[in-house]
């Protein structure tokens, strides 16, 4: 019924691309088709990840490790480095033999991370201090401590000093980086400056900077940096899923890419 509206189908829904519906697939696979400026923009901006510059960086923040064992998979052998930020750092930590304190934690996946660390130890890099408070309330009295020291009480909110500088030093010559999701609770202005200041590093270097999904666009936005980066992909599942090898449904289907 759809298609019978019209005499060409154009796909250039790039955020659902990875998904078969029949919005997309159900009707390109009726019509003569083609994908349009924005998917066209997305694909010539995520191909560059196929044959990197490098030295070539992941950054991978956001809250749990299942929604990026793909990526990490996918990822671990092509990249130089991953470094590893947002509330998923903790399930690596914990992994580690680090305490963590009441932060948020993955443990299905406990022992993927680390079998991850004992196969790369030099590849993945993970927060060395963090921002912590009892709880997520903007007044709530924060200290920055090192990872390990955590009370049982506390939750780590975001990356600290040391951290910081960590993730700076090796990003520092980075021809390629691609970063999905945020390194702490940016909603929060205080638990916002680990992003804010790897995004500002990034931009002063020009490294070739690729923002897809998990909220790091979303978080480029709000602290000024979207518009300074190589691109901000407009595709959550869809770039996470491009990162991890997977065919895209909807654009599978199109013959004229």
């Amino acid at each position: 019924y759809w298609a019978s509206l019209g005499d060409i189908f154009i796909n250039d829904a790039f955020g659902t691309i990875h998904r078969a519906h029949a919005s997309n697939v159900g009707i390109a696979s009726l019509l003569p088709n083609a994908i349009g400026f924005l998917v066209e923009k997305e694909l010539n901006a995520l191909s560059r990840l196929d044959y990197p510059k490098r030295p070539y960086v992941v950054i991978l923040g956001g809250a749990k490790v299942s929604d990026k064992i793909g990526v990490i998979q996918n990822l671990i052998e092509k990249a130089d480095k991953i470094i590893i930020g947002g509330g998923m750092a903790f399930t690596f930590l914990k992994a580690a033999g680090y305490e963590v304190g009441g932060s948020i934690l993955d443990t299905e996946n406990i022992n993927f991370c680390k079998k991850v660390l004992e196969r790369y130890p030099e590849k993945i890099i993970l927060p060395v201090d963090v921002h912590a408070s009892i709880n997520t309330e903007e007044n709530s009295p924060s200290r920055i401590v090192k990872v390990g020291e955590l009370r049982s009480n506390e939750l780590g909110l975001d990356i600290g000093t040391d951290s910081i500088n960590l993730f700076a030093r090796e990003l520092l010559g980075a021809k390629t980086v691609v970063w999905n999701g945020p390194l702490g609770m940016y909603e929060i202005p205080k638990y916002s400056v680990g992003t804010a200041q790897i995004l500002r590093f990034l931009t002063e270097q020009n490294i070739d900077t690729i923002l897809g999904g998990g909220d790091i666009v979303a978080a480029s936005e709000k602290l000024g940096y979207k518009d300074k980066v190589s691109h901000a992909s407009t595709g959550g599942g869809a770039t996470l899923e491009y990162l991890e090898g997977k065919e895209l449904p909807g654009l599978k289907v199109i013959n004229d890419k």
